[in-house]
Formats: C-alpha cells, sequence, structure tokens
C-alpha cells in the first residue's frame, strides 16, 4: 500500500457528507475499493442504501446507534464512547484492504472523546489509504495533516425558515 492523502470536509454548510459520498462513487467507478464509516448515523440514509449496491464499496456500520450526542444522557454517551472507539479501530484495521476510507462525521466523535483520538493521529501519520474525515470543527492537529482542506459554508438554508430536512436531500 502506498500512502494516500488526506481530505478533510467541513464547516456549517451542507455538503460535507454528500462530497465524501460522491468521492466514494467516482473512487469505486474507477475500480478503487472504498471502505465507508459514519458515527452518530444510524446507516439508514439514503446515500447509504445506494452506496451498499455499488460494487467496489463497503459500508460497515457501528455495532449501535446512539444518535446525536446533544441528545445522549450520561450513560448512553459512556456506551457510545465505548462503541465508537472499538468501530473507529476496526475501521482503522478493516481499511488495510481498501483504498480508500471514508469517516464521515469523525470530527464530533474526536470533539467529544468518543474515539481514541491519538490512535486516528497515529495511523494518518502511518501509511494509509486515500482518507476522507468530514464533519464540523475539526481541530488543528487533524487539519495539520490534511493534504486538503474543503469548508462547506452555510449562507442561507432552508431549514433557518422552519423547512424540515428532506428525503434525498439532506439525508
Amino acid at each position: 500500500m502506498t500512502n494516500g492523502l488526506i481530505h478533510v470536509y467541513c464547516g456549517n454548510g451542507k455538503g460535507k457528507t454528500t462530497a465524501a459520498m460522491g468521492l466514494a462513487v467516482r473512487a469505486a467507478g474507477s475500480g478503487m475499493r472504498v471502505l465507508v464509516g459514519q458515527f452518530f448515523k444510524d446507516g439508514s440514509s439514503s446515500e447509504i442504501r445506494i452506496l451498499e449496491k455499488i460494487p467496489g464499496i463497503t459500508v460497515y456500520c457501528a455495532a449501535e446507534h446512539y444518535g446525536r450526542y446533544a441528545n445522549m444522557n450520561g450513560e448512553q454517551r459512556a456506551s457510545a464512547g465505548r462503541c465508537y472507539r472499538t468501530y473507529l479501530s476496526e475501521l482503522l484495521r478493516l481499511s488495510r484492504d481498501f483504498d480508500v476510507l471514508i469517516l464521515d462525521e469523525i470530527f464530533a466523535a474526536c470533539r467529544h472523546d468518543m474515539v481514541d483520538r491519538n490512535a486516528l493521529l497515529s495511523y494518518l501519520d502511518g501509511v494509509h489509504p486515500e482518507v476522507v474525515m468530514t464533519g464540523r470543527e475539526p481541530d488543528g492537529p487533524l487539519c495539520e495533516r490534511a493534504d486538503y482542506i474543503t469548508e462547506m459554508q452555510k449562507r442561507k438554508h432552508p431549514f433557518d425558515r422552519g423547512i424540515p430536512a428532506r428525503k434525498g436531500i439532506e439525508y
């Protein structure tokens, strides 16, 4: 395996996950093997359902789903932390057999101490496939390791007018 580059899709705007999943489709279309992992999501979103049908893309979901961090109580946060630490470790181990690793919402998992951030940093310092990380507020050490940083900036969003997320568009 040769060392891949590191992509960061961050910011408060819509499109971080969409960009990552678009890259997954592009990579698979060129014959690359892609591993997709998501934190704080239950694997039922529209993009996951179609990605699972594309040859070359493997979606690997966490054993448990806990929802948004803000909605968890202390016991749920502790349980989610245990689950997500194991999940990240498994994703990093499995990634050796792939050309691209996508870690969707990894920055929230790091920010809330749901994963072993040092293990992720060590992984990024070693030999790894192309890595795509998404979420809001990536920390400095993760950004320092990135080769690409794309920030999605919200200027206007229907949610601000009370329009809820729509299936097929926002999820």
